[in-house]
């Protein structure tokens, strides 16, 4: 007889009630301490209110950012803000629809800087005021590669919708163009997963890892 899998646990993540006299800490939820803590974040902010966890982010925030146009309906939106919440990301901005669906979000679009842009020509406008250097990531002839390229560390990774890629707005306005290295049949990969690579490659190169969990 195998032993069961992950999927067949039925257990509930997180934690139970605190045992024990509770914390005198007004980062402490009163009402997790009592009826436990099942939310899905990492055991340093186990038993902490919404509010303290955001503050606590917002120390460790990176000076990247992040942008996906949503001109599509772009359906990988939610996993590119629950990947770019796990390498505190400084802002995801979301450029065109207002509308995505959170459910790959995983609930971290709670802890997550959001910001909408009706258009491309505003996200750029917003990233010169902001001293961001662009990066748009797409494959595309006369792209960089990724691997060997040197990301700016105040930067706005820019992705393009699942299919089309990158608008020509996002194109003309980057600084710098980077591509994913690729050896299969396929002409791109998933853009959330794009995203993910561009983000820890961006993290190698400028982040403190020993202020990782």
């Amino acid at each position: 007889m195998t032993e069961p899998g992950p999927t067949e646990w039925g257990r509930r993540p997180g934690v139970g009630p605190w045992q024990g006299p509770p914390p005198d800490d007004d980062r402490y939820d009163p009402t997790l301490l009592r009826e436990g803590d099942t939310r899905n974040v990492v055991d340093a902010y186990r038993y902490w209110t919404r509010e303290a966890i955001i503050a606590d982010i917002d120390e460790r925030r990176h000076s990247l950012h992040i942008a996906i146009e949503n001109f599509g309906n772009d359906a990988n939106i939610g996993s590119v803000v629950r990947t770019a919440n796990a390498f505190a990301v400084d802002t995801v901005h979301i450029v065109g629809r207002r509308r995505w669906n959170r459910r790959g979000a995983m609930v971290t679009d709670r802890y997550q800087r959001l910001r909408h842009h009706d258009t491309t020509a505003d996200l750029l406008a917003f990233a010169a005021d902001a001293g961001l250097t662009v990066v748009a990531v797409d494959n595309v002839p006369g792209a960089a590669r990724i691997e060997h390229a040197s990301l700016p560390r105040t930067a706005l990774m820019i992705f393009g919708q699942e299919g089309p890629g990158i608008t020509d707005d996002a194109k003309a306005g980057a600084a710098l163009t980077v591509s994913i290295a690729q050896f299969g049949s396929t002409r791109s990969i998933n853009a959330a997963v794009a995203a993910g690579i561009a983000m820890h490659t961006w993290i190698t190169q400028h982040a403190d890892l020993s202020n990782a969990w």
